[in-house]
């Protein structure tokens, strides 16, 4: 184990406290008196995250709404941000982004700070969130016998990353200005048994909830809903930035939101993760990883 996965499995000795969840979340659950807030921070790096030549209003749009997409996740409603600025260039562009989507989304922005440096820009924001139920939901939380079930079609975002990378044709809106579920989010809450966003791609974030649950998901590919030429369906189940919701259910419990029966839960057997029936014992090459 090295890189992303390494140094995250060392802070969790650090993460004593029961709202980190011991780190196996995208967000902390903190109880405070009669509430309980949800909190998460994420971070978009220039060349890493977006491409150096994008609109710095939709690079808002996307840092504010990624950040979202972790509350989503755990049915959480929004309070408000705190933003981290790295001061680069296109700051106008920013703040206009910025303002349009914390309007579109109805959140506060409560505070931050600001930096020189870079190139690259490296930019970071904290969402702040109350719980609509509790318990939380969390990864954890899928047993045997569960349905697994994903929201919307994925690679679409991957699609638009090409047509912006290389000049083309093509719709860029899924890539540079994701959608936040915090909709579906909040009204599966109450029922499913685990919840994650799909930012890293389907398979490695389906592999993460399998270890978190110590269960074995199996998971039907040709029955993944994707936006791309079946050629392509096995790019769009690994790419990532699609932030739809991934979540099982309880067997014979149905979502109130559209979403696609894709797999089943079931006892953990010797791998995390099936596809198609095949056994993959490597999360090497699923999605994204730093």
């Amino acid at each position: 184990m090295s890189g992303e996965a390494a140094f995250i499995e060392s802070l969790r000795a650090l993460a004593h406290h029961p709202a980190a969840r011991s780190l196996d979340d995208d967000a902390a659950v903190l109880e405070v008196g009669a509430e309980t807030l949800v909190l998460t921070h994420d971070m978009l790096v220039e060349g890493v995250h977006y491409l150096p030549a994008q609109s710095r209003a939709d690079v808002a749009w996307k840092l504010v709404a990624t950040n979202l997409s972790d509350l989503a996740a755990k049915g959480a409603e929004p309070l408000g941000v705190l933003l981290g600025y790295m001061f680069g260039e296109g700051e106008e562009d920013f703040l206009s982004g910025l303002a349009e989507v914390l309007d579109h989304y109805g959140v506060p922005l409560l505070g931050g700070d600001t930096v020189s440096g870079g190139p690259p820009q490296a930019l970071g924001l904290t969402a702040i969130g109350r719980a609509t139920h509790c318990p939380v939901p969390s990864r954890s939380g899928a047993r045997p016998g569960d349905t697994l079930w994903v929201t919307g079609a994925l690679g679409q975002a991957m699609l638009g990353f090409e047509a912006l990378r290389d000049g083309t044709a093509g719709d860029t809106g899924a890539y540079v200005r994701p959608m936040a579920r915090l909709a579906e989010g909040q009204a599966l809450a109450p029922l499913v048994s685990a919840m994650m966003d799909v930012s890293d791609g389907l398979l490695l974030d389906a592999w993460r909830m399998a270890e978190a649950s110590a269960v074995s998901l199996a998971i039907d590919g040709a029955g993944v809903p994707v936006a791309v030429a079946e050629p392509r369906r096995l790019d769009a189940l690994r790419w990532g930035d699609d932030y739809e919701l991934l979540f099982t259910l309880p067997d014979g419990v149905e979502p109130p939101v559209a979403a696609t029966r894709i797999g089943r839960a079931e006892p953990r057997g010797f791998v995390p993760l099936f596809l198609d029936g095949a056994p993959i014992a490597n999360r090497a090459g699923l999605g994204w990883e730093h």
